[in-house]
C-alpha cells in the first residue's frame, strides 16, 4: 500500500509515493511525510489502514492513567477504565471514549460487523433523531418509559432513538415489494438513548451507549427461525473472540415480544440471576423461571439447575407481525396475493461488550485484556538511568525495538516518558492491561535481552534482543 502526497500548491511532478512505514499521524487531519524537506499538510481523508495507527507514545498522549474515581465507581469497569484513561466521565450513564478506550470499542464493532455481515447482514446508518408520528403508529410514544422526547422548532415533537423498529420497518417496506426480495437482514452500529431513571455500573448501563441492531425480514416464520437460529451462533461467536462465556437464556421478550433470549455473561458482580443447568446449560432468566436452585433440570436426565449471577450482554426477539402490520407491509406473494412480512431482531452492546470484558477479565491492580480487543498487543516500557550515556543508549535501543515491531505488524503502546519511576510505569502498565509488557532498562541491556512479562502473569523472564520480535510474533499467533 502507498499514498500519494503532493504539497500544498504543488503540482504533479512535486508528488512522491510513500509507504506506510514512512508516515506519521500527527492530529486528526495533519499528516508529517519525512522528506528531503519536511512539509506539512491537509489530509482531507485518513486512509483506515495506516501504519501510523499501529503505534502511540504515551508520552504524547493527552489522556493517561490518574486517581480519578467516577460517581459509579462501585464496578470494575467504571474505575478501572476511568483510572486508567479509557474513558471520561461527562455525566452520570454518559462518557466520552478517550484514544486508548476508542482503541477497544472500535476492534469489538469490528468483530460484530464480522459476525453479522457473515450471516447476511448489511450495514446501514439509521438516524438517532426520529419523529413523533413513527412510534404513534405502533402505539409506543407513551409505550416506552426510558424514551428521551423533545421538542424541536414550531412545537413539533421528537424522539432519540432508543431503539430502531419504527425507523427500520418503513425504510425496508419502500424497497421491498415481492416475495422475491426477502429475506433480507440490516443493521445498524449506533449510539442509542434511554432515559435511565438510575445509570450505573459503568458501561453496562447508560443513558447514551453504543448499540448494534440487526432486524431480519421474512416471507415466512419458519425461514425467521432459521435465521433466529443462525444469529445465535454468530452471537456466541462474537462473544468468544471478545473473550466472554455466554449463555443462551430464555427471557421475557419485554416490550418487543412474548419470548426473547439473552446472551448472558457469569460473574459475581452481574445484576442478573438466571438459573442454569450444570449438565447441558439450559438456562431460564429469574424473571420468566419457575426453578428454583437445586431443581432437577426438566431438558436433560441428571442436570440440576444452578443460580447464577451474570450480565445481559446481548439479546434476540422474534418480532413476528409485531411492526410490520401497523405499518402495513406486506409484499406480493407467488400468487400475487399480499403475505405480511415476519420480522426478528437482534442487538449486541459493543460499549456493554467492553465494559463485561472488564468485569470478567481484571485483577487489583487493573485490567487484563484479551488480545482480540487489546488497545495494544505490546507494551514497551523504556527506564531511567543516572548515567547519561546509559539513558542515551536504553532510550536508542528502545526506539530500534520500537521501529522493529511496526515493521513486523505489531501494534505498540511505548512509554518512553522520562520523568516517571519504574514504579509508577510498572503500576501503569497493570492498569491499563496490555497483554504483553515489554522492559528495557539498564539491567536487560546488560544481558542483551528485553524483559518479558504476560499481563496476567506474576514472573518476568529475559527474551535476547535477537530473538525478541519472532518471539512476539508467535505470542501474537496464540
Amino acid at each position: 500500500m502507498s499514498f500519494q502526497s503532493p504539497a500544498i500548491g504543488g503540482t504533479k511532478e512535486d508528488s512522491e509515493t510513500v509507504s506506510p512505514s514512512e508516515l506519521w499521524v500527527a492530529g486528526p487531519i495533519l499528516l508529517f511525510q519525512k522528506t528531503t524537506v519536511a512539509r506539512w499538510f491537509l489530509l482531507p481523508r485518513l486512509p483506515i489502514i495506516c501504519y501510523s495507527y499501529c503505534r502511540m507514545r504515551y508520552s504524547t498522549s493527552f489522556a493517561k492513567t490518574n486517581k480519578n474515581t467516577p460517581s459509579d465507581g462501585d464496578s470494575a469497569n467504571a474505575r478501572f477504565l476511568v483510572q486508567a484513561g479509557f474513558i471520561n466521565q461527562l455525566m452520570a450513564g454518559v462518557y466520552t471514549y478517550l484514544p486508548l478506550g476508542l482503541r477497544v470499542l472500535d476492534r469489538v464493532k469490528k468483530i460484530v460487523r464480522e459476525e453479522m455481515q457473515a450471516i447476511g447482514g448489511q450495514e446501514i446508518l439509521m438516524p438517532a433523531l426520529t419523529p413523533k408520528e413513527i412510534w404513534e403508529t405502533t402505539g409506543r410514544w407513551d409505550g416506552i418509559d426510558v424514551l428521551f422526547k423533545l421538542e424541536g422548532a414550531g412545537g413539533k415533537e421528537y424522539a432519540l432513538g432508543s431503539t430502531h423498529e419504527e425507523v427500520v420497518t418503513p425504510l425496508v417496506q419502500q424497497y421491498v415489494k415481492s416475495y422475491k426480495d426477502l429475506p433480507v437482514a440490516v443493521y445498524q452500529i449506533q449510539d442509542k438513548f434511554r432515559n435511565e431513571p438510575r445509570a450505573k455500573s459503568g458501561l453496562l448501563r447508560g443513558r447514551e451507549f453504543s448499540m448494534k441492531d440487526l432486524y431480519s425480514f421474512h416471507l415466512t416464520e419458519e425461514d425467521m427461525w432459521a435465521y433466529y437460529e443462525k444469529s445465535k451462533q454468530a452471537y456466541l461467536n462474537v462473544f468468544h473472540r471478545c473473550g466472554i462465556d455466554a449463555i443462551i437464556t430464555e427471557a421475557s421478550g419485554g416490550v418487543f415480544s412474548k419470548y426473547s433470549h439473552e446472551f448472558q455473561t457469569p460473574t459475581e458482580s452481574g445484576e442478573d440471576v438466571i438459573y442454569v443447568c450444570d449438565k447441558c446449560q439450559y438456562a431460564q432468566n429469574r424473571e420468566i423461571s419457575e426453578y428454583k436452585d437445586g431443581d432437577a433440570c426438566s431438558k436433560c436426565d441428571g442436570g440440576v439447575m444452578r443460580e447464577t449471577k451474570t450480565i445481559e450482554v446481548g439479546n434476540i426477539f422474534p418480532l413476528m407481525e409485531k411492526f410490520s402490520e401497523p405499518f402495513g407491509f406486506t409484499v406480493a406473494g407467488e400468487d400475487g396475493k399480499p403475505v405480511p412480512v415476519i420480522m426478528g431482531c437482534y442487538g449486541i452492546g459493543p460499549s456493554r461488550v467492553m465494559g463485561t470484558v472488564v468485569e470478567i477479565h481484571h485483577d487489583e491492580r487493573g485490567m487484563c485484556w484479551p488480545k482480540s480487543i487489546a488497545p495494544f498487543l505490546v507494551h514497551l516500557v523504556s527506564l531511567g538511568s543516572k548515567d547519561d550515556e546509559k539513558r542515551e543508549e536504553i532510550l536508542e535501543k528502545a526506539s530500534g525495538l520500537y521501529e522493529e515491531l511496526q515493521k513486523a505488524g505489531v501494534e505498540v503502546l511505548w512509554d518512553d516518558r522520562a520523568e516517571v519511576t519504574a514504579g509508577e510505569k510498572f503500576a501503569d502498565a497493570d492498569l491499563i492491561g496490555i497483554p504483553l509488557r515489554l522492559v528495557m532498562s539498564e539491567k536487560t541491556l546488560a544481558e542483551g535481552s528485553v524483559e518479558w512479562k504476560r499481563r496476567e502473569e506474576k514472573e518476568a523472564h529475559l527474551v535476547s534482543l535477537q530473538d525478541i520480535i519472532e518471539q512476539v510474533e508467535v505470542f501474537a499467533k496464540e
